[in-house]
């Protein structure tokens, strides 16, 4: 327990709460009216303390910029594809904003100010996505700072968020993926591997010679080549697990030309020895490849790299494939993943369920006369 002293000040007597924190360090508060404003005080804080809930009035003090740093020196579970926006948002915008605030202090009308005025911008509205992520980091770093007793809750929990907008998926005919793939010219094989088998670019030229098996039409993704900031980071897939990706036949024959000059460890796409970069969005292979195509076809979409997995999904829903056979050949983590990212491949589906219900129904009112 603590212990509560009187002394006197130039407006009268005051009483001073002096107690041991979880720690067991000792500090105190004083300035109480009254006895029974000390004894009140002193019993909460024995009250928090017995529960697991007391917050200490020192800690609270620390800056977001403090406790942000050390909040970002702790993300090393992301992958540097996912660190790097985070890190961006929190030097461009929390830690302008936030930095000096001390912890204590941040209510949660401020933070829901900010966000809103964050959403609107300079007259220019910023993406959901761009607000979701720096808000993100604040409210993390402030969720770090309940678990460490600093705060008593997160005063930006609960605040009004921007929705993120799924944007309508771009997906190429087989028709499409053939002329794609000759403007391509060189990067042919590329092209139809991508657009074939549903490979991220990065799990695609982290591929080796070795990982590819042409007579079991199979490929074993267990690597992630991906581009930050002009270096590439090798990893694991972007789920973490490794998974096997079936081959269509008439790529078997293009990729033993690939592979033919090539040792087991070398890299299947490009020279063997470095990986690739990304095609340069403005003056790159691919843009070229899709200017082509479309001086070509004037009906010929601008698609993205990414949308070429976007293709292969199509292709094999398409095709009569079930929703576990794509999730397997994507990577999603689940089928109902799978199922949310190409809810519109599968508006068949539900014609085929409402005609089965009808002709089901109308056998049972034959039956019934």
């Amino acid at each position: 327990m603590g212990s509560i002293h009187a002394y006197e000040t130039a407006g009268g007597k005051r009483y001073r709460v002096q107690y041991r924190t979880p720690e067991h360090d000792l500090t105190g508060k004083r300035g109480f009216r009254t006895k029974r404003d000390a004894e009140l005080f002193l019993a909460s804080v024995e009250v928090a303390k017995a529960r697991g809930e007391f917050v200490d009035a020192r800690a609270s003090r620390s800056t977001i910029s403090v406790l942000g740093s050390e909040w970002l020196a702790n993300q090393h579970h992301l992958k540097p594809s996912s660190l790097r926006p985070v890190e961006i948002a929190w030097r461009l915008h929390v830690e302008p904003k936030w930095g000096s605030r001390r912890v204590g202090e941040i209510r949660h009308s401020e933070v829901q100010n900010w966000v809103t005025a964050f959403t609107k911008g300079d007259g220019k509205p910023r993406s959901a996505t761009t607000v979701l992520r720096a808000y993100g980091v604040l409210a993390g770093i402030l969720d770090t700072a309940v678990l460490d007793r600093r705060i008593p809750s997160n005063p930006a929990r609960g605040v009004n968020l921007p929705r993120k907008l799924k944007g309508k998926h771009k997906y190429l005919s087989h028709t499409q993926v053939d002329l794609l793939a000759e403007n391509a010219k060189r990067h042919r094989i590329m092209v139809l591997f991508l657009a074939y088998t549903g490979l991220r670019w990065g799990e695609a030229t982290a591929l080796r010679v070795r990982d590819v098996d042409l007579v079991r039409r199979r490929v074993e993704v267990h690597e992630n080549a991906v581009e930050v900031s002009g270096t590439i980071h090798v990893g694991t897939p972007k789920t973490g697990e490794a998974r096997s990706v079936p081959i269509p036949p008439f790529l078997v024959p293009l990729l033993a030309t690939t592979t033919a000059s090539k040792a087991p460890s070398q890299l299947l796409f490009g020279d063997g020895d470095s990986y690739l970069h990304q095609p340069d969005r403005r003056r790159g292979w691919y843009v070229s490849a899709i200017a082509r195509s479309q001086a070509d076809d004037g009906t010929f979409p601008r698609v993205t790299i990414h949308d070429l997995r976007h293709t292969a999904a199509s292709l094999a829903i398409s095709a009569g494939a079930n929703v576990k056979s794509v999730q397997r050949m994507l990577g999603h983590s689940s089928a109902a993943m799978t199922l949310d990212t190409y809810a519109d491949l599968f508006d068949d589906d539900l014609d085929a369920v409402a005609i089965a219900m009808d002709t089901a129904r109308a056998r049972a009112t034959l039956a019934a006369h």
